[in-house]
């Protein structure tokens, strides 16, 4: 499976806001670290039961992760550099990380640790039509009174996930397999 990581902080990169919400309300944070129910209000683990368990493993009580966002699709836009896969599509997912432990939140030298060792043991998996990147952002943590203008600058990791695939069906299969791969490659970098 190919894996790869980039750290992205330029003034004009995306950032994560934490907590957050849709400015029309429709969507937002839902802690399923501390209520774990809550994940049946995330439509995207609705439709995908896999990154409804996905969720919910990261967000165990004793993880050391936790998740802030997700959002799931199907393309037939292909990038050049997935070519190589040989497909016609693609099933993708990305899911917002973020460390518990509010002292490592603040490391950028643990996040790039981090996700070399997720890269490591990805790639040790078998060759597949799928692959996992992983991108360091800055996230704005935001205090417990509500002020927007009153946040922690830190990092979080945003997890692509991509199956690929000549139909739908056979790059959904593929994400599924690899998003396994990850959450299992989490569980055991967790466990170092």
């Amino acid at each position: 499976m190919q894996a790869d990581y980039s750290v992205e902080l330029g003034p004009d990169d995306p950032a994560l806001e934490w907590p957050w919400s849709a400015e029309d309300g429709s969507t937002r944070y839902f802690n399923i670290k501390q209520h774990p129910d809550l994940v049946l209000n995330i439509r995207e683990a609705r439709e995908h039961p896999e990154l409804s368990e996905f969720l919910s493993r990261i967000n165990a009580p004793a993880f050391p992760l936790e998740t802030a966002k997700c959002d799931t699709w199907f393309s037939q836009e292909l990038f050049p550099e997935e070519e190589v896969f040989g497909a016609s599509c693609k099933f993708v997912s990305y899911v917002d990380l973020f460390f518990s432990a509010a002292d490592l939140r603040l490391s950028l030298e643990k996040h790039e640790s981090f996700v070399q060792k997720i890269c490591k043991l990805l790639e040790r998996a078998p060759e597949m039509s799928a692959g996992a990147e992983f991108v360091v952002r800055r996230c704005y943590y935001h205090h417990e009174d509500g002020r927007p203008d009153d946040s922690t600058s830190g990092y979080s990791i945003t997890a692509y996930v991509s199956g690929y695939g000549d139909t739908e069906e056979e790059a959904l299969q593929r994400w599924v397999i690899a998003l396994k791969l990850l959450q299992n490659a989490l569980v055991q970098i967790s466990l170092q």
